[in-house]
């Protein structure tokens, strides 16, 4: 499994971190190579030829029968291209599962060039795994759509004792979180404008915004718009127990994005019981349900995700409700157990159509 460093910021990185220790390394034998890592150009272009290397031993000293890639567009798909080229040398098939939601970018505003480029790199992968039927569409126009198969990420539920027991502080501390690039894809842009809404109503209402990229775009408009500054704060990049400290104290999730897959910050708060205020774009509204767990609008409605905000913060009984609902669709929806059984499955799949393939061969 082609994979980046566990301390990578994002969802690739959080997807793979629950597969170590988990029923998937006890039903298959599995190798990680580490091909990305946080840092300097520099950094990153040591730790992807440190990662050929060990790729290329590997197919030497003990090759598999199957390689599963994690990736997303633009430079990852480029540095993923050495493996998906050692692999089709050895006649070892490829899982291709991507993670990436700027498609147009990627593919749609393409050169004729690119275009035939990676179609040419994609057409050489057994199988593709997709977050959601909206980029199952996306991809069928590269690939055929028999290649292509839907796992949605996951979550993994906290308890419902620990859960109640948050809640009994929650309502007090009236604490808006978003989670994720600070950037225009993410909807951070729109953050200002829609806790002035906000504030209209609820003066008390603190917001945190946990994330990197280009914060000071966000703060000089919280500025301009004159909020206050105890009313935004900015703890960075958070994981482990800072965010799960983040989730345990907040009363909902906010994520406007424009674009996503399917995305880890919402499942990581729906398993901790908390309603979602997010965007209909990409694998959310599989997650997000209208009036059940929380609320949906149109990317860049600034007025209608304050609303959201609103009625979740000023109804306790209705905010409780969705909490559960949100925590209840993990649970029988969207588990680490389930997204495993996936899989598996899909590897089965592909494993059996080769030993088919040398079989005939052979024959």
């Amino acid at each position: 499994m082609i994979v980046q460093q566990k301390d990578v910021h994002g969802g690739i990185a959080a997807v793979v971190n629950g597969y170590y220790g988990s029923r998937l390394e006890k039903d298959f034998d599995i190798t990680y190579i580490e091909s990305y890592r946080n840092g300097s150009r520099w950094q990153k272009l040591q730790k992807a030829l440190s990662a050929y290397r060990a790729f290329s031993r590997l197919l030497k000293e003990r090759p598999p029968e199957l390689v599963h890639i994690h990736s997303s567009f633009g430079p990852s798909f480029y540095r993923k291209i050495p493996f998906i080229l050692m692999c089709e040398k050895k006649g070892i098939p490829v899982v291709n599962h991507i993670h990436g939601a700027d498609f147009d970018a990627f593919y749609s505003n393409a050169s004729d060039v690119a275009k035939k480029r990676i179609r040419k790199i994609y057409g050489k992968c057994a199988r593709f795994i997709v977050l959601s039927e909206e980029w199952k569409a996306h991809i069928g126009v590269i690939v055929p759509e028999e290649k292509i198969r839907i796992i949605e990420n996951y979550g993994i539920p906290e308890k419902g004792s620990d859960i109640e027991e948050w809640n009994r502080e929650r309502p007090e501390r009236k604490q808006v979180l978003f989670l994720g690039e600070i950037g225009k894809r993410k909807g951070a842009f729109d953050l200002p404008e829609i806790i002035t809404e906000v504030l209209k109503k609820v003066p008390d209402v603190r917001f945190v915004i946990g994330g990197e990229g280009e914060t000071e775009v966000v703060r000089e408009k919280l500025e301009r718009l004159g909020i206050p500054e105890e009313t935004v704060r900015f703890p960075g990049w958070v994981t482990g127990e800072e965010k799960k400290k983040l989730l345990r104290e907040s009363s909902l999730f906010l994520l406007p994005s424009y674009q996503e897959g399917m995305p880890m910050s919402i499942l990581d708060a729906m398993s901790c019981g908390l309603p979602v205020v997010s965007t209909n774009v990409g694998g959310i509204p599989k997650l997000v349900r209208q009036g059940e767990n929380g609320f949906l609008c149109e990317a860049g409605d600034v007025r209608a995700m304050a609303d959201g905000i609103l009625m979740l913060l000023l109804d306790e009984k209705k905010r409780k409700e969705a909490g559960d609902r949100s925590l209840r669709i993990i649970e029988e929806e969207y588990s680490l157990l389930k997204h495993i059984e996936k899989l598996e499955e899909l590897y089965r799949e592909v494993l059996n159509n080769r030993q088919g393939s040398v079989g005939s061969k052979k024959g």
